[in-house]
């Protein structure tokens, strides 16, 4: 995934969508709660998506630094000199 801005924004059917700033195209993540848990979370329901969010934000950097680093390391160890 190219690295760019992002947004999160709220959608027309009242879910939640991340995309990037500078894209019109689909949004990489959409959440979507049930009438029975927007009733449950009333007004806070927002904050509960932009906390859903930025917690995948977060783990999938986590898996990005991880994969580098493992390809990094193998790297290393097929260099001879």
């Amino acid at each position: 995934m190219n690295s760019s801005f992002l947004e999160i924004i709220e959608l027309e059917d009242g879910g939640f969508a991340l995309k990037r700033i500078d894209d019109d195209g689909e949004p990489l993540v959409v959440i979507d709660f049930s009438a029975e848990v927007i009733e449950f979370l009333g007004e806070h329901h927002a904050a509960v998506a932009k906390a859903m969010i930025g917690a995948g934000v977060q783990a999938a950097g986590a898996v990005t630094k991880a994969v580098m680093e493992a390809d990094e390391k193998q790297a290393e160890e097929r260099i001879l000199h």
